[in-house]
This record gives structure tokens, sequence and C-alpha cells, in this order.
């Protein structure tokens, strides 16, 4: 189930987002609204969701959260993006991967 976070998560919505992976969660985040829509199978499915509440492409990244591990991955189909310098899955810009890791921890991180 995909929600939008825009707040800490809670517990019960951690636990809806694992259901579909069970030890990870996909995310979209945006970085210019501090938001993250997270759960479901796809990272697609999570920045469709941020887009048709008033995201902008430019500004959605994929990412995933262990909450066992605590660890934020920056790999994604979504974040192929030429256009805006990042040719691979893996999120290339450090400054960008920093704030969406604070952005990931703000939200997740109890």
């Amino acid at each position: 189930m995909i929600r939008i976070i825009r707040e800490r998560v809670t517990a019960e919505q951690m636990r809806r987002m694992l259901e579909t992976l069970q030890t990870y969660v996909k995310l979209a985040v945006d970085v210019r609204r501090k938001i993250v829509g997270g759960g479901g199978a796809m990272h697609a499915d999570c920045k469709a969701v941020l887009l048709e509440d008033g995201s902008q492409q430019a500004d959605v990244w994929g990412a995933d959260w262990s909450p066992k591990t605590r660890k934020v991955r920056f790999e994604s189909l979504i974040n192929i993006r030429p256009r805006q310098n990042n040719r691979t899955m893996h999120i290339e810009d450090k400054a960008l991967r920093a704030k969406i890791e604070k952005i990931v921890r703000e939200r997740f991180e109890s």
C-alpha cells in the first residue's frame, strides 16, 4: 500500500508499507516538497502518487528504506534522467543523495 508521508511515519503506516516487500520499502522522494511516497512494488507507483499530489517530475527521485538496517539506497529505474545529468539507476550527485537521505531519515527514523 502506497502512502504519502508528510511527517514522521507511524508504526501503522510502516507496517502497511512493508506488506508488499516485507524487509524494505520502495520510495519516491520529492526533494522540493520534502515528502515521501512509500510502499508498493515499484518506485514508479510511488512516483505516480506524488505526481498526482502535485509534485513535479524533476523533483522526485527513487530510493529504498530498510527499517531493520536503517539504510537508504539510491537505486531505481526512475532515477535514469540524462536531462538532469543522471545517466544510471544510482543517484550520482552526492549533494542530491545527501538531501534525499536527510528527508528519508527525518520521516522514517524514530
